[in-house]
């Protein structure tokens, strides 16, 4: 316990029962002086209504208050935090194929950019032919990648979290690799070559 310095012409700290009841605005009445309530009565004062008398005000903060929450998802799932995430996208496997598939360069990414470009290439005469068949070579080596990304994805969770937990992990790292990079959701935790462990 705190010593407190002592003056001789101090006040004593300790109130009377009649200024407690002062302070308190409290009446020193024998008795409560009043009956107490029934449960109707103290059911009624606590009841509050369904609709808010301000509804506009009401509807406004129930709006703000969603948006906020889903600001937070949004941002959430941006960063990969499992508790934000699809069903699809959690659990420590998952985790670790993003990564993989983040750390390395895959065909699939200029998938967009190249059928982009082809588009433009058919509108001139002479050129369009080349560029469809450029077009199912570059699908063609793509898949490739794919597959091989797979087998070696499957082959490294199998390893680290035991071979009951690597399936359906060839779908999943073979359509974000198909992705360009920016696009994907959750966006990449690793920089390129920077494979986990």
């Amino acid at each position: 316990m705190a010593k407190t310095p002592v003056t001789p012409d101090a006040q004593p700290s300790i109130e009377s029962s009649d200024e407690t009841a002062a302070r308190l605005g409290l009446t020193n009445n024998a008795g409560k002086g009043q009956p107490t309530p029934t449960r109707k009565k103290q059911e009624a004062a606590n009841k509050r209504p369904l609709v808010p008398e301000d509804r506009k005000l009401a509807a406004k903060q129930a709006r703000a208050k969603s948006t906020a929450a889903r600001d937070v998802a949004r941002a959430g799932m941006a960063a990969g935090v499992d508790k934000y995430l699809p069903l699809r996208e959690r659990g420590p496997q998952k985790r670790y194929a993003r990564d993989y598939v983040d750390a390395r360069f895959n065909v699939g990414e200029l998938m967009i950019p190249i059928m982009f470009l082809v588009i433009l290439l058919t509108t001139v005469p002479g050129i369009d032919v080349y560029a469809i068949f450029a077009l199912w070579a570059f699908f063609i080596l793509a898949v490739i990648d794919c597959v091989a990304l797979g087998f070696i994805l499957t082959k490294k969770i199998e390893a680290k979290f035991g071979k009951e937990k690597a399936e359906r992990i060839r779908w999943y790292a073979a359509m974000r690799a198909l992705q360009l990079r920016p696009m994907r959701l959750p966006k990449p935790q690793v920089k390129r070559r920077q494979y986990p462990v």
